[in-house]
Formats: structure tokens, sequence, C-alpha cells
């Protein structure tokens, strides 16, 4: 995905597509998938081992600060095998929450735990059918011992086996972020059957009574930090949609330097030869878009545009190669027997993620004043 890489980016990538290779291939996906589970405990513990976890977190806190690329690093080389693990809610979002807008103790309290793979998150946020993150009816009511918190939260990514959610919600002052108990008084969470077989529950909050340390940072959460919060886990899903899309289009040209038909390989025929490049030019071009809106993010500058931009067009490069992969494929990419079905389903789910490109291209329009 990264064009240029360090040579701790490169030993780090290096790394990653090995250990997801080994420890979790997609035949463990399919095992997975087959048996109902959404969740390989093992693997997180592995994940934290390794240090992935603590790309974004601090060496005090036990991380290795690599930084947001890095991150996308490891996330491109799970998505590249299917790879089922609370990764991007948890090393990515939670710690990006817990950084920009937690207090410090907080901090002391999370990030170690997020950095050796022990503790995982959630980010409640969506309440209906599409992403509108500042349309929030969940509501957190000041009590004398605390908060009570109630409204339910719809697509919880993680959300069933999540240890912490992180649940946005409306306070007198604002918005504000809370850390609840998946297992609180009050939480009922309701697995979903997704399309593409992950951890997704709807989640309700009956007068959840919170103490003020769960009220994160202990002020309002503006939007600008939301937004701010929601683009990094974007850019993190535009690194799994390269990892989907790689992953795709490998399987598709292996295909057609494979398969004979009418006795030639299917390769060999020019109306294939010539789709196949159109798919080439699409994710060079998608490509492209995902390291600026990673180099704005680091650079603090123009993050909105770069990362809608980028979301919008991974998630059309992602329809279109992954649409490509089963109609290459022909009878056999129709079936529950070959991968190719796991990718389109997934590629349809992370589309929709924190905005569809529909919803990004209007957010591009609009910070452009159209």
């Amino acid at each position: 995905m990264a064009f240029s890489l360090n040579e701790d980016q490169t030993l780090l990538k290096d790394a990653a597509d090995g250990f997801f290779a080994d420890h979790a291939p997609v035949a463990s996906f399919r095992k997975l998938r087959d048996a109902k589970e959404t969740l390989d405990p093992a693997l997180w513990g592995e994940i934290g081992a390794m240090g992935f976890a603590g790309a974004l977190i601090e060496e005090h806190h036990g991380g290795s600060v690599m930084g947001l690329r890095a991150m996308g690093l490891v996330l491109e080389a799970q998505a590249r095998t299917l790879g089922v693990s609370p990764l991007f809610q948890t090393g990515l979002m939670g710690a990006t929450i817990l950084k920009l807008q937690g207090h410090s103790a907080q901090q002391d309290a999370f990030l170690p735990k997020i950095a050796d793979g022990s503790h995982s998150f959630a980010l409640a946020l969506d309440e209906g059918a599409h992403h509108a993150p500042h349309k929030i009816d969940t509501q957190a009511t000041k009590t004398a011992k605390g908060w009570s918190l109630s409204g339910k939260k719809r697509f919880v990514p993680d959300g069933a086996h999540a240890q912490t959610l992180i649940v946005i919600a409306k306070t007198e002052t604002g918005l504000g972020a809370f850390l609840v108990a998946g297992q609180a008084e009050g939480v009922t969470r309701h697995a979903l059957a997704g399309v593409d077989s992950r951890d997704l529950a709807d989640v309700t909050f009956e007068a959840v009574a919170l103490d003020d340390a769960a009220y994160l940072g202990g002020k309002p959460l503006d939007e600008t930090t939301l937004d701010l919060i929601l683009d990094h886990g974007r850019i993190g899903l535009c690194c799994e949609m390269m990892g989907l899309i790689g992953a795709s289009f490998d399987m598709t040209h292996d295909y057609l330097k494979t398969r004979t038909q009418f006795g030639q390989l299917i390769g060999s025929f020019q109306a294939l030869q010539h789709r196949a490049a159109a798919m080439l030019v699409e994710i060079e071009l998608t490509k492209s878009c995902v390291v600026a809106a990673i180099d704005a993010m680091e650079r603090g500058k123009g993050v909105g545009e770069a990362v809608s931009l980028a979301k919008a067009r991974a998630g059309d490069t992602l329809q279109l190669v992954t649409n490509e992969t089963i109609q290459m494929h022909g009878g056999i990419g129709m079936t529950d027997a070959h991968d190719s079905g796991f990718y389109l389903k997934r590629a349809r789910v992370l589309e929709t993620v924190y905005g569809s490109s529909g919803f990004h291209r209007d957010r591009w329009a609009k910070l452009h004043a159209y």
C-alpha cells in the first residue's frame, strides 16, 4: 500500500505479512465461520505479543509509537487473509480515542492493556441504518453518584465481545464519550448475523450507572475531535480495503494465468486482459489516495478532504475488484467452496463502515463549499 517505507516499516510489513499468513490464513476464517464464531481470543493475544496492537501507543505505555502508517500496514496484512481480531476497534480506535480525549489516569489504565492485547474495546457510535456521527440520541444524565446512560447503538463492530464499550452520548453540555463495561448492569448486547461473519451487535443501555471515572477526559467531546478520531478510523479502513483489493486482484491474476478454456489460458483473451488492466489502474490511483490521506493526517493539514477522497475511492475500487474476481472465476467463484465470496462479502461491509462512498463524496463536496 505505501509507496516508500523506512527500514523499520519495511521490517514491520514483512513481519505482519508473515504472521497473518501463518497464524490467520483464510482457512482459519472459514473454520470460524463454519463454527459460527466471530472471535479467536488466542490470535488477539499473539497480535499483542508481536507488538502490532501498540503501533500508536507511546513506549512508556508499552507501545512502539510507530504511527498510523505502521498500523495501516498491519491492518492491510490482516485484511489480506481475512484475519479476525479486535485490532481495528481496539488498537486503532480505542487507542486513538484514549489519546485524543482521555485524561492521563485513563490512558495509564488502558493503553498498556491495548498494547499487550489483554483488553478489547468497541466504539458504539451510530444509532441508525446509515452513518450519522453527529446525530446522537443516546443520553447521559448527570447524577449525584456519576452518570446514568440510556439509549441504543446499532451495528457496533466488535460489539458482542468487546470488554469495554466506548459510547458516544449526549450530555447537558454537548457530546461526551463514556467507558462502559460490556457486562455492566443495564447493558444488553444482541449479536447480529453480518454478511461478512464478523462480530456485529446492537447494544441497548437502560439507565446504566457510571461513575465519573467513566467520562472520558472529564470533558465534552467536541465535533472536531470526534471527526479527527473517525478520520483515523477511516484511514485504517482504507488500509484494510487495500488488503482486500490486493488479495482479490492477486487471486484473479493467478487464475487468469492457470485456467484454460478452448485450449488456451484465459489470460490470453484480450477482453480479460483489458479488464485486468483497468483494475490495476484503479488500484494504483486508490493507493495514491490512501497514502495521501495518511500524509495529510501526519501533517495535520487538509485531513477531512484527503480522508473522504480516499474512503470514497477505496470503496469504489474494492467493489470493482471483488466483483471482477467473482466474474472472472466464473461458476466456481459463485460457490461457497471458493474463497472469493468471502472477500466480496467483507467488501460490502467495509464500504459502509464510518461512511459509504456516497457519504464521503457528499462530505468532500461540503468541505469544498459545493
